[in-house]
């Protein structure tokens, strides 16, 4: 869940901007972002040594953080897409 109390959002936000501004976001492409989030993972993984418990964590992580994407962004897009072009079909529900 990415919704972490704002007293401890300041630890990351200063690296997520500084990571930001240093990448040119428009012209980064799908590999450069996967490449980024492995390293990301793999660094934590590697800082307590690899284990299950490391590995069955940052795939969950990986899964809920994709989940919320989706929930949050796509989802809402993809209903704006179905009201300007229409559905699919009958089985799409309003």
């Amino acid at each position: 869940m990415p919704y972490i109390k704002h007293e401890d959002r300041f630890k990351f936000d200063g690296v997520t901007g500084a990571l930001t501004a240093s990448v040119d976001l428009r012209g980064m492409k799908v590999g450069d972002l996967n490449y980024l989030i492995t390293r990301i993972v793999h660094k934590w993984i590697s800082s307590e040594g690899v284990s299950y418990a490391k590995l069955n964590a940052a795939i969950g992580v990986l899964e809920c953080a994709k989940l919320e994407l989706y929930r949050q962004v796509a989802a809402g897009y993809e209903d704006q897409k179905k009201d300007e072009n229409g559905p699919v079909s009958h089985l799409d529900q309003s």
